[in-house]
């Protein structure tokens, strides 16, 4: 364990409600967001008044304009800059960035514009740092940069594909960065995770579908591209009570 990690749950909460059932199933803190289907967009306004308001937990909410890739125009710049000044206007605890360059680097410039945008609120790298170029080189930018923690599965499609190159960025981070696996994670591979990575930290969105109480149903017409309308995902108090279960238990923490 690397000195002054503390084993915690991260949830990537969707919503205000799934960012509740994350603090009542024991989580550290939620990466709040909103669009999951997307990979995650930048939540409103109302949910992140309500979440700073009523929650205990720490909350950081993702800074992302839009889905696709994290080439961003100057607009979409502007908008990533407005949001981190409402975010500290609520005293959020920090806040998830992730910006690249055209040719898969990280853009330190753009990202240190952020970040000393976003004092005194911390800054953490969300997975844009897996779609960088060079993910060795990106991890010694985001530690130039002083980002806290950096979300990643490895470069893989799921954390414990990519557990192996997990393990060679928390040996290389050396407590220097807090490298924290996420994608795919639940409570039946974590330990495993815990085993072959040596992460102290992981993300999880202990998420579940519910189904819609609408007794009329117009299976016709499409609101979107989702392939039942009629249900939607939350975060599970339960599914979050049993990851942190776990993790306690890998650290012997109970």
């Amino acid at each position: 364990m690397n000195k002054g990690s503390i084993p915690c749950l991260e949830v990537c909460a969707n919503s205000y409600q799934s960012a509740v059932a994350a603090q009542n199933g024991g989580a550290k803190r939620v990466e709040f967001c909103d669009n999951l289907a997307e990979g995650g967009t930048t939540p409103s306004y109302g949910q992140l008044l309500l979440a700073k308001k009523n929650l205990s937990i720490e909350v950081w909410p993702i800074i992302r304009p839009r889905g696709g890739d994290f080439l961003y125009s100057e607009m979409e710049f502007a908008i990533m800059k407005e949001d981190i000044k409402i975010c500290k206007s609520l005293n959020c605890d920090g806040v998830v960035i992730g910006i690249l360059q055209a040719d898969g680097a990280i853009d330190k410039e753009r990202c240190a514009e952020l970040i000393q945008l976003a004092k005194p609120m911390g800054v953490a790298f969300h997975r844009a740092f897996d779609m960088s170029n060079d993910m060795d080189q990106a991890l010694e930018d985001l530690i130039s940069l002083q980002i806290k923690r950096v979300l990643t599965s490895g470069g893989s499609s799921s954390a414990i594909l990519g557990a192996e190159k997990l393990a060679q960025l928390v040996k290389k981070a050396n407590g220097r960065i807090t490298i924290m696996p996420g994608a795919g994670i639940n409570e039946k591979n974590i330990k495993t995770l815990i085993e072959q990575t040596g992460a102290t930290q992981f993300h999880a969105s202990a998420k579940e579908f519910v189904s819609s109480k609408m007794e009329f149903r117009n299976t016709e017409s499409k609101m979107g591209t989702v392939k039942d309308e009629y249900r939607y995902e939350l975060t599970s108090e339960n599914r979050v009570k049993a990851l942190v279960d776990c993790i306690n238990e890998s650290y012997n923490l109970k």
